[in-house]
């Protein structure tokens, strides 16, 4: 069985994308501001939403969230699996498990522009809205 495990696990641990890297890469793609959040709003969130995991996946039973974000399959994206998913980001949830975020920041923002702020990420709501974040990017 642990041979096994250590067989499966390297497969399932997608890219930890470091803290301040993820900063730097927000900020260079505009989300310092962007519907009214700060950079500190969105790493609080992706550190609730995946732990800054690239192959994150939850299994939300009728749909699933996937990556780093935690994009939703019902809405956001197609994973073959949802029935009547919407696909507004047009674009296969596996395409936000690989180690390129760029697709994952693009449906990113636009889930934040409809829902016009982070709501739509529990991540986000239960353990950032409303607290200082400061802590988030300190040192980067």
């Amino acid at each position: 069985l642990l041979v096994f495990l250590g067989l499966a696990l390297p497969g399932t641990q997608g890219k930890v994308i470091p803290r301040c890297d993820l900063v730097k890469i927000l900020r260079q793609h505009g989300f310092e501001g962007f519907v009214g959040k700060t950079v500190a709003d969105w790493i609080c969130l992706v550190k609730h939403e995946s732990s800054y995991n690239t192959k994150a996946f939850h299994n939300n039973g009728a749909s699933r969230d996937y990556g780093i974000f935690q994009i939703n399959s019902q809405y956001w994206c197609e994973d073959g699996k949802t029935r009547g998913s919407k696909n507004v980001c047009r674009i296969s949830c596996s395409k936000f498990q690989d180690d390129n975020i760029e697709d994952d920041i693009q449906c990113a923002k636009k889930i934040a522009q409809e829902a016009n702020g982070l709501s739509p990420w529990y991540g986000w709501r239960n353990n950032c809205k409303g607290k200082n974040l400061s802590s988030y990017i300190k040192g980067c």
